[in-house]
């Protein structure tokens, strides 16, 4: 597998499909399960295999894995932004308050992952581990998670089937963006690497495509799944980490998506189970 291959076409593939079955599954299933399910380690993977190709040492490759959960913190922190700001934006059009989402949303993302990466090349430089700052912010990210999903929020499935067409246009615009962010963080150092891996191009395009054809209430719903379900990612470069130089790129990859899935999706599946099961009682 060519460095190239690795860093820019797999992810942008991969984000491409991935963007599409995310929005049948959370139409189809609602915002709990579907939003859970949507957030699988995908993407991550071959970004992943192309740090491995592409890493000078194993500490560069390890260091862009470690940076990826509190990129994926930022994440959570985007999504949480489409259930609170909407009750405070200012009574307009649907397309003028989705406009408004993006830029807030997106505007506020960057911002952060600036300071963010300034703030962990400045701990990486002072001799601080980034093993530490991964699993400290994985384990914040969990909390903050399940904490979302405990507040009450229907979590309906969609109402109307979004067309082939927009499928397909969402699609490659969330292959374009992931291949764009994979392919700049190739020349920029691992820690810009591991942010920009998991830049929020699927999340964009889930939110923009359900608000626009389904409306509100269907992304809101899915935030709190998807907050918690993301931190599989994170599960994911936590151990890959430390399987792939141990168990080699395809095997350690292997092994470390299952064990995201085991330790993370499957528990957080039967919580929201239990979640929705609560609500439905009263």
């Amino acid at each position: 597998m060519s460095p190239f291959l690795a860093l820019f076409w797999m992810p942008a593939l991969a984000a491409g499909v991935v963007a599409i079955l995310v929005t049948v599954a959370v139409e189809r299933l609602g915002g709990r399960r579907g939003g859970l399910l949507g957030t699988l380690p995908t993407t991550i993977v071959p970004a992943a295999l192309g740090f491995w190709a592409g890493s000078a040492d194993g500490a560069d490759f390890r260091d862009a894995l470690f940076a990826v959960p509190p990129g994926m913190m930022l994440n959570a922190i985007f999504l949480w932004c489409w259930r609170g700001l909407p009750p405070r934006l200012p009574p307009c059009s649907l397309g003028v308050r989705l406009g408004m989402m993006v830029a807030l949303s997106l505007g506020l993302w960057t911002v952060l992952a600036l300071l963010l990466v300034a703030g962990m090349g400045a701990w990486r430089a002072s001799g601080g581990s980034m093993a530490l700052v991964g699993w400290g912010f994985f384990a914040v990210a969990v909390v903050l998670g399940v904490a979302v999903c405990l507040q009450e929020r229907p979590a309906p499935a969609g109402s109307r089937r979004v067309g082939p067409l927009t499928l397909l246009s969402r699609g490659v615009l969330a292959a374009v963006a992931v291949g764009l962010a994979v392919a700049l963080a190739a020349t920029t150092g691992p820690l810009i690497a591991g942010v920009m891996s998991i830049f929020p191009a699927i999340f964009v395009t889930t939110m923009v495509a359900l608000w626009w054809s389904q409306g509100e209430a269907v992304p809101a719903g899915a935030v709190g799944p998807m907050m918690l379900g993301s931190t599989s990612v994170s599960a994911f470069a936590l151990g890959a980490a430390e399987l792939m130089p141990w168990l080699g790129p395809a095997a350690g990859a292997a092994a470390a998506w299952l064990g995201a899935a085991v330790a993370v999706t499957l528990p957080a599946w039967a919580f929201l189970g239990w979640v929705g099961g609560r609500a439905r009682r009263g």
